[in-house]
């Protein structure tokens, strides 16, 4: 086994438990049924179009080829180091926070607000419980009319905004609202947004004169807390669940034994290594984002031949008994939180012990969730997990009792 990796001891066996789930942003293969001929509809197979030189040896080791190609019910065309499929997103909304939580099993019946304006009721219901009446803000965050500004710093009420992607910015100056007091307004925010589906509330102190406002310390975030996931189900039982870029922000950190935020995809990559050398079982749950500057295919260029070149020395350090998952998630701007906007599959590689078959097309993102189930012997009663099967079948050691398998 790989050196400096401490291994679970059951009985006489040694198990060695690590998953790793990667995520990349906007890797769509092509439109799922429903949206077929609409704009933006093969994201990846447009890269390749616009770039003809790219190369990406190691995902096609895998069998991104025979994705690509459509091939996923088939045996493969050349020999693969892994299972290949493509996945079909159930839930309602095309943004990444839908994908993440359908990957972790937990469906959105509907999609999150991405309304232009806040429900009538929402200022009053603001007011009722916080005794305070919140300035709404009708300009971009950091756009605020100088009258607004101004209206602030003679009442303190503090500005309220609704942001694109779904989100609430609660913004204050320091000369008017405490940071014990803005975080318990953004609590309350926090509450009532919940009823509208909104999936982030955040809260910032700013600092300055007139229009020279800039921010005063770390924004405080409160993101929407999911149902409960696959990541919950395998923490219970002591097994780590780390998490790398966004994630622990994207589930509110339930779950979660220890988060990692990462500012590039290169950071998420060096995170991902440092944290597959540390002595422990358990998942780690990665999501790569592509400059957020950069639409669509053009996404893709900045972040695949990077993260390819180091998939290909991270495969030599996997076992046989280790688990890799590498999906992608729609991805995409505030029109992606609308479920008519154009939503594609996104592949699956699934790499377990030298296995290699087609996976098919998944109808749902929750067959991953299934699979770590299955990967680490949760079983958890009912199938919990928005109705998802397992990728591949695992096999342990006869006479092993406890979370990690059973004869």
């Amino acid at each position: 086994m790989h050196f400096g990796l401490t291994p679970i001891r059951l009985g006489p066996v040694f198990l060695f438990m690590r998953a790793l789930l990667i995520v990349l942003d906007r890797l769509g293969v092509g439109q799922m049924p429903g949206h077929r001929n609409a704009p933006g509809g093969d994201t990846l197979g447009q890269l390749f179009r616009e770039t003809p030189g790219m190369s990406l040896p190691n995902l096609f080791s895998l069998g991104l080829g025979e994705i690509l190609n459509g091939r996923v019910f088939d045996p493969p065309a050349r020999k693969c180091a892994a299972s290949y499929g493509r996945m079909i997103q159930r839930s309602a909304g095309a943004d990444t926070l839908s994908a993440l939580w359908e990957l972790a099993g937990a469906g959105c019946g509907c999609p999150f607000t991405a309304g232009q304006q806040l429900p009538a009721e929402c200022l009053p219901a603001l007011a009722q419980e916080s005794g305070v009446k919140f300035l709404l803000n009708p300009a971009p965050p950091g756009e605020e009319p100088p009258e607004l500004l101004a209206e602030h710093l003679r009442t303190g009420n503090p500005i309220l905004t609704l942001c694109p992607g779904s989100a609430l910015a609660l913004t204050a100056h320091v000369s008017t609202v405490s940071p014990v007091r803005l975080a318990h307004l953004c609590r309350i925010v926090r509450r009532h947004a919940d009823r509208w589906r909104i999936a982030r509330v955040t809260g910032q102190l700013m600092a300055g004169d007139g229009a020279a406002w800039r921010p005063q310390g770390e924004a405080l975030c409160c993101p929407i807390v999911p149902p409960r996931t696959i990541l919950n189900a395998i923490s219970e039982r002591g097994l780590a669940v780390e998490t790398i870029g966004g994630v622990h922000t994207a589930f509110a950190r339930s779950g979660i034994t220890r988060g990692h935020p990462a500012s590039s995809p290169a950071e998420s990559l060096d995170l991902i290594d440092q944290r597959w050398e540390a002595p422990q079982n358990g998942l780690i749950f990665a999501h790569l984002r592509a400059p957020s500057d950069a639409g669509g295919s053009r996404a893709l260029t900045h972040l695949l031949p990077g993260f390819d070149a180091w998939l290909g020395g991270f495969l030599e350090k996997l076992e046989n008994d280790n688990l890799l998952l590498i999906t992608g998630a729609n991805g995409g701007g505030p029109g992606a939180l609308s479920p008519g906007h154009p939503r594609q599959e996104v592949p699956i590689l699934a790499a377990y012990g030298g296995r290699t078959a087609p996976l098919g097309l998944r109808d749902t993102l929750a067959d991953v969730a299934a699979t770590l189930d299955a990967f680490f012997g949760i079983r958890e009663p009912g199938c919990p997990w928005g109705g998802g099967e397992p990728l591949l079948t695992f096999h342990r050691p006869r006479g092993l009792n406890g979370p990690w398998g059973r004869s």
